[in-house]
């Protein structure tokens, strides 16, 4: 028992948002990682991200590159002015090599590909978690 406690208790604090709009892509990954007691909130457009941004503070955002309001670059950009210790993972289906090279010089802490599998992207998560904890320590 004490152990399914200490499993569920893993990623209290943790607020994740996720920007996507393919719909059903976002709905489906925030449940997944809802199921895995992480508090998730999707976001369906950059503009409406940007909005639950201010609003739930999350520690971890993951991002689609190309959405129909705004480019994933436009709005890791606005992220990292708003809060540059929030870790921005980006994911696309439409991925280059220039894309990954300019979403980091921007400040994300990664990039994956579209369809991501979802046991490489809680890896991810949690590496950017702990990032974000290092620095959060390096800071105090």
């Amino acid at each position: 028992m004490k152990d399914k406690e200490q499993e569920m208790g893993k990623n209290e604090g943790m607020k994740l948002l996720i920007i996507d709009d393919e719909v059903e892509f976002a709905a489906t990954l925030c449940r997944r990682l809802q199921l895995r007691n992480i508090d998730a909130v999707d976001a369906h457009s950059g503009q409406e991200g940007l909005v639950l941004l201010t609003e739930i503070h999350p520690n971890i955002v993951i991002l689609d590159l190309k959405m129909h309001d705004m480019s994933g670059l436009d709005v890791l950009e606005k992220i990292k002015t708003y809060d540059a210790t929030i870790e921005v993972i980006m994911l696309t289906g439409h991925g280059s090599v220039r894309a990954g090279i300019e979403a980091g010089e921007k400040g994300a802490f990664d990039y994956m590909i579209k369809p991501v599998d979802l046991p490489d992207l809680l890896v991810k998560i949690a590496e950017a978690v702990k990032k974000q904890i290092e620095g959060d320590e390096g800071r105090g």
